[in-house]
């Protein structure tokens, strides 16, 4: 029975070819387990059942490192052909498998030693770093020597891979019939092709975005112990063509601080006010779509799309001028969330996306506040879960947690309108305080909305817009529920966008407006009231105001400023087209960081048409600290401060 198992894995090219990934999937795991074990101080507190939920959560990263290290071997084999049991052809991609797949090895075993000295996986910046080494051949050799167990570690890896490799040999076989054997192997090809694409991009949803560094934080309870789930290949892999962020001198420690500083710690002693927080992030709510926004404008033939929003406008605080930091769904959260803008690369996309951070879930979390985020796109749409998991919540509620497929919409997920009341209900069950967060999804490509409501919703010249009539009848019939329930008077509740939509007024065409969404903090009990059209607003800002308004006196860091203290500098910034655009009350400045490229009275000249002669040097000097504070503490992972 052995022998006829083993002559069958001998001839057969797809057992051989599975046998042979599978050496490679325990490479990388005894890889993990020694990447660990030699780090094990580093990770206190790692259970055996968190380490067994790691090794399995890192194959899903595994998977798409050795796709694409053995894409070559694996078409190789796959090419529907004869000609792919000749023996010299199978010795030549024989040599190939080897040889990348000791590179790989290699890269995760360099990493054991090396992570006490980043205290992260290796990502491509490293190409970045010793681009310009003179000395690098005896830095490699120091290296080798200085860590010679490492050194052993990767011999005897490779040793056994080799060895492993070799007993599992293709004997050449001939085909009897060849039109039966290529259309055969066409069909496989075709089959695994699929597969292998899946794996690639760690999912087959197409709402799922390909896996990269942030997923790792699904995993895990600390954002730190993702190093131990990701493999070397795949964080080198995922962060090519990622611009590293440069260090920046502008300012000497004391002069950058005074500048700029995003250490908070409120200064009160009012006692803490344990009041529940409702975030609401609207999927593309432009601030266009908002008639309360859009009083005394010019625009001929304007309307607005959000009846309910409009009328809980006139009992909240509105900020006016208020920006995203983003243009993508995926820098909201981290912005919203965590108080971390979007720059040039999207934090959960860049190198630094397994830092340390805090949220408001995390800093919240401290004072016994149970924490949940809520998405109705299928688990995993986003890379959500991880991010926040990373943040700090406490449970994800997806899909799978509403578990009542017929009202998914056959795209994004659950219809906004009965995932909002399922939030409601939710939110019942909650132990308060309580800090949740909702992100929809109705409001998006294709622009559906449910059976029924057709005739029902206002129109307009974009399809987008019947959506967000929808949605915000859906935010109606929530806070109809919600107004109901015991919890409601005890609590603060934030509604603003992702991101802005494309605009279906000229005059919103332009850089400013690419930008501009709603941000409305309401209170049942009306102690935050007001129309506020003169102060700049941002996505970062919520974190350090709500906080505020909670009269959190922990220290914490936030890249956004406290709205409720009449703010100092009045600034918004975000980033378009290799510039970072930076909004000062009536003032808009662009600048590369070098020097301000062009500056525009966005309220008096709206299609930014006019640019001003004279720049702002104070201006242009905050932007270089705000810069500089960003990007050295993402580079030293100084994210987090020590509560007390």
């Amino acid at each position: 029975m052995v022998t006829s198992i083993r002559a069958f894995i001998s001839r057969n090219i797809y057992s051989h070819l599975l046998l042979r990934i599978s050496i490679v999937y325990l490479m990388f795991s005894l890889c993990r387990i020694l990447f660990y074990l030699f780090n094990i101080s580093y990770f206190p507190g790692v259970t055996c059942g968190e380490f067994f939920e790691i090794l399995i959560g890192g194959l899903k990263f595994d998977t798409t490192a050795i796709l694409y290290i053995n894409l070559l071997y694996i078409v190789a084999m796959l090419l529907p052909f004869p000609f792919r049991h000749n023996k010299v052809y199978q010795r030549i991609f024989t040599i190939i498998f080897i040889v990348f797949n000791s590179v790989g090895i290699f890269a995760n075993i360099a990493d054991i030693p090396y992570y006490a000295f980043t205290l992260k996986r290796t990502t491509s910046i490293v190409f970045t770093q010793f681009a310009h080494e003179k000395n690098l051949g005896n830095l490699f050799l120091a290296f080798v020597v200085d860590y010679w167990y490492a050194t052993l570690m990767f011999l005897v890896l490779v040793a056994l891979f080799i060895w492993l490799t070799l007993k599992t040999g293709l004997h050449e076989r001939k085909v009897k019939n060849t039109w039966v054997y290529i259309s055969t192997g066409v069909v496989v090809f075709v089959l695994l092709g699929w597969l292998i694409w899946g794996g690639l991009r760690g999912g087959f949803r197409h709402s799922t975005r390909p896996i990269t560094l942030s997923n790792a934080g699904e995993y895990v309870s600390e954002p730190s112990h993702t190093a131990i789930v990701l493999n070397t290949p795949f964080a080198i892999m995922r962060t090519l063509g990622k611009n590293a962020l440069p260090r920046l001198n502008y300012f000497d420690d004391k002069m950058l601080a005074k500048t700029f500083n995003p250490e908070h710690q409120l200064n009160t002693t009012a006692p803490f006010a344990r009041k529940n927080v409702v975030i609401f992030i609207l999927e593309s709510y432009s601030r266009e779509f908002v008639a309360s926004l859009n009083k005394g404008t010019k625009i001929k033939n304007y309307t607005g799309y959000t009846p309910f929003l409009d009328s809980l406008i006139g009992q909240s605080l509105t900020y006016k001028r208020a920006f995203a930091n983003g243009k993508k769904s995926i820098e909201a959260l981290p912005s919203v969330l965590a108080s971390i803008p979007g720059m040039e690369v999207p934090y959960v996309l860049s190198h630094y996306s397994t830092n340390n951070i805090n949220s408001l879930f995390s800093l919240l979390k401290t004072e016994g506040y149970q924490t949940g985020f809520f998405h109705g796109a299928p688990n995993g749409s986003m890379g959500f879960d991880a991010f926040v998991k990373m943040a700090g919540v406490d449970k994800y509620y997806g899909k799978d947690e509403y578990a009542n497929d017929a009202d998914f919409d056959g795209m994004w997920g659950i219809w906004d309108e009965p995932f909002f009341q399922f939030y409601a209900r939710t939110l019942g069950a909650m132990h308060e305080p309580f800090c949740t967060a909702l992100f929809s999804v109705s409001s998006h490509h294709p622009f559906a909305i449910p059976p029924g409501y057709e005739g029902k919703l206002k129109k307009g010249p974009q399809p987008i817009h019947q959506c967000v009539s929808y949605t915000d009848n859906a935010l109606r019939q929530f806070f109809k529920t919600a107004s109901q329930m015991p919890w409601f008077k005890n609590t603060v509740f934030v509604i603003t966008a992702d991101h802005a939509t494309f605009p279906c007024f000229d005059e919103c065409k332009n850089n400013a407006d690419y930008f501009a969404i709603p941000l409305v903090i309401y209170t049942p009990d009306g102690s935050l009231k007001g129309f506020d059209s003169t102060t700049v607003a941002q996505q970062i800002d919520i974190m350090p105001t709500i906080l505020s308004y909670l009269s959190f006196d922990k220290p914490y860091l936030a890249f956004g400023k406290n709205l409720l203290e009449k703010p100092k500098p009045n600034f918004a910034i975000n980033y378009l087209n290799d510039n970072y655009q930076v909004f000062a009350d009536s003032m808009m400045m662009e600048t590369n960081g070098k020097m301000a490229t062009r500056v525009f009275n966005y309220i008096s000249d709206r299609e930014l048409q006019r640019p001003l002669k004279d720049s702002i040097p104070e201006l242009f000097h905050f932007t270089r600290a705000f810069i500089q504070q960003y990007n050295n503490r993402m580079i030293d992972n100084r994210l987090v401060m020590k509560i007390k």
